[in-house]
């Protein structure tokens, strides 16, 4: 049973990315996909890569802040390399790549495994509430146009009614996961309860500040690498504030559904640029581009890593 849960989790992202892969290059052919790329301004790609790889160096460097209160300091360089070889692995099995993460800080820097992982967990609790508090941006930046696509959409009657359903929905579920004692219950209690404890504990660093300022860095970075890449297409260089966010939340969340967003991250950019009646080909090629690049620059620099890690701490193994 447990085996074939194993199988689930591994082999499902993977089926369902290569389907998406496919249902993708369906959708616009090969040759035209590559003349996308072929005349797409660079300047604006490679500035989006720079910004993504500040984001990636801003992670490594956040890190240090949460293993200094357990006693250790880590070297920088171990923490980078740990940092992309961890993208790197989640290509292959999703969430595999913290569990290595961890693993390479205790095999380099004594770091216990279970704390190492502590913080790692700590950290995505941190970018979980950077990633609501986007959608929650963009909802009241563009709260005008989201109400107006859904009256579009259904009329007053319908959303007023579905709205109070979805009130009273979540009201329900609230009181279930309180007072509620199934094995679900707890299990989403526990969830909350943890998400909670793991942000609250951000306070408790010595350099907190520092590890805030560094996680706005971080989700700054992101979002303006998937901006300034939008100027690389001619068609997408006057797009809206409102594509933008929503673009990059829908894109965001289609990295955890297939391993490292494989074929996922395009076709959720052309769900969100769709929205505002952005065509689907250059919305397609766009997202295409910057899955690529910015996975080119991970398996480079991730599969470096793994094979620089020996020899950069060979002379402490040797000691």
């Amino acid at each position: 049973m447990a085996q074939a849960k194993s199988i689930l989790k591994v082999g499902l992202p993977l089926l369902l990315g290569v389907g998406l892969v496919w249902y993708s290059l369906s959708k616009i052919s090969i040759e035209k996909l590559v003349q996308y790329f072929k005349d797409a301004d660079y300047t604006w790609i490679i500035l989006g890569v720079s910004l993504g790889m500040l984001s990636h160096i801003s992670r490594a460097y956040r890190w240090l802040f949460m293993v200094e209160p357990l006693g250790f300091k880590p070297k920088f360089g171990n923490s980078l390399m740990a940092v992309y070889a961890a993208y790197l692995i989640n290509f292959t099995i999703p969430r595999a790549g913290e569990v290595a993460r961890a693993t390479i800080l205790k095999n380099y820097e004594e770091l216990p495994f279970d704390k190492g992982f502590g913080t790692i967990v700590a950290e995505r609790v941190a970018d979980t509430i950077m990633l609501l508090t986007i959608v929650v941006l963009a909802f009241f930046l563009e709260s005008e146009f989201i109400f107006d696509f859904f009256l579009q959409k259904f009329n007053i009657t319908s959303l007023i009614l579905g709205g109070s359903v979805l009130f009273l929905g979540v009201l329900v579920l609230f009181l279930f996961i309180r007072k509620g004692k199934s094995k679900f219950a707890i299990k989403v209690k526990g969830f909350v309860i943890g998400l909670l404890e793991g942000a609250l504990s951000i306070f408790k660093i010595k350099k907190k500040w520092a590890f805030i300022g560094h996680t706005l860095f971080i989700w700054v970075m992101y979002v303006l690498m998937f901006y300034v890449t939008t100027f690389a297409l001619p068609e997408l260089q006057r797009i809206g504030l409102a594509a933008i966010l929503i673009g990059f939340i829908l894109s965001s969340f289609s990295i955890a559904a297939t391993n490292g967003g494989v074929g996922s991250f395009p076709e959720a950019v052309v769900l969100a640029f769709s929205l505002f009646g952005i065509a689907d080909d250059p919305s397609r090629a766009f997202g295409w581009i910057v899955w690529s690049t910015q996975t080119l620059v991970i398996i480079v620099i991730g599969g470096l890593s793994l094979l620089y890690l020996p020899i950069y701490n060979r002379k402490k193994t040797t000691l």
